[in-house]
């Protein structure tokens, strides 16, 4: 690994890391948080599988891709990730298995931007 990707990696752990703790300290059990984590950073891989150079189609509809997280924030992004999450869960194969009963435990939107 180069410099450089080990920077970016350590980079991203402090990220998420600060975010577990930001939600533990609102009360986030580590079981919900770490749920929470993971379909953020699912929705944040599978948008970048869709850009160039990979270009994949990941199956997430463009209205619900991390863009469309990103571009929202306060009240506004709340509503949408709760209907992200709730399309999500009712796609047919893997998608709707990840997404499935999938709920939004982050109380404050600010958390989400």
């Amino acid at each position: 690994m180069t410099t450089t990707q080990n920077h970016t990696s350590n980079t991203i752990v402090q990220k998420v890391w600060s975010f577990c703790h930001m939600l533990r300290d609102d009360g986030v059990s580590y079981g919900d948080y770490l749920e929470q984590i993971t379909y953020l950073i699912f929705l944040k891989m599978a948008f970048e599988y869709s850009q160039p150079p990979y270009k994949r189609d990941v199956g997430i509809p463009e209205e619900y891709n991390w863009k469309s997280l990103t571009d929202r924030t306060g009240a506004e992004l709340e509503s949408h990730y709760l209907a992200l999450l709730r399309d999500l869960s009712m796609r047919k194969g893997l998608l709707g298995q990840i997404f499935a009963k999938a709920q939004n435990k982050i109380q404050d939107p600010a958390k989400l931007s």
